[in-house]
């Protein structure tokens, strides 16, 4: 397609330019195109939500992949311009997802297996939970209820308060007492 004076138009110098690049890794080209596209492709991503240098940094990475990729461009399938923006937004969510789920480090402690407990720890672990057992027997029901729903099933005590129908003053009350007894039960387990 010519313009009315006969020369190529735009979208044919476009294209022309990045079949030189893949073709003969036309530098001349591919400056024409960076000049043409990449504040074009900046302000692209700019409305597309990327801060000032975010969209900077991922426009000179759309244009880098142009020069990479230009043999994969197809002047017959679309214009050299939707192809560049293409890519741009393609980096763009590529972006978003990074941020949304960084990346970790591998040596990452939250990454490292915690080392199984020695066999003394768990059968001291056994022991004492076995005596804890035993201690919350002697406790009076109202009591061992109150323990049970704020340590085992791990309730606030306003919860308590409105499961047992009961003041809060009751329930801290209960808590109080019921320690004081697994104390003494227990001695220095607790």
């Amino acid at each position: 397609m010519k313009d009315d004076r006969g020369s190529p138009t735009a979208v044919e110098t476009f294209a022309r330019q990045i079949v030189a690049i893949a073709e003969h890794g036309d530098r001349a080209a591919f400056g024409a195109l960076f000049g043409h596209f990449a504040p074009r492709v900046k302000a692209y991503l700019m409305r597309l939500g990327a801060p000032a240098a975010v969209a900077e940094e991922l426009s000179q990475e759309a244009m880098l992949l142009v020069w990479r990729k230009a043999a994969y461009y197809d002047p017959r399938k679309s214009q050299a311009s939707t192809w560049i923006f293409t890519i741009a937004r393609n980096l763009r969510i590529d972006a978003i997802r990074r941020e949304a789920h960084p990346e970790l480090h591998p040596d990452e402690p939250a990454l490292t297996p915690s080392q199984p407990p020695a066999v003394e720890e768990t059968i001291a672990a056994n022991q004492q939970e076995q005596r804890l057992r035993a201690a919350l027997k002697v406790l009076p029901p109202d009591q061992a209820e109150v323990v049970a729903l704020s340590f085992f099933a791990d309730k606030a005590h306003g919860d308590i308060c409105r499961d047992l129908g009961i003041p809060l003053g009751t329930v801290k009350s209960r808590l109080r007492l019921a320690m004081k007894r697994l104390r003494a039960a227990l001695g220095d387990v607790l």
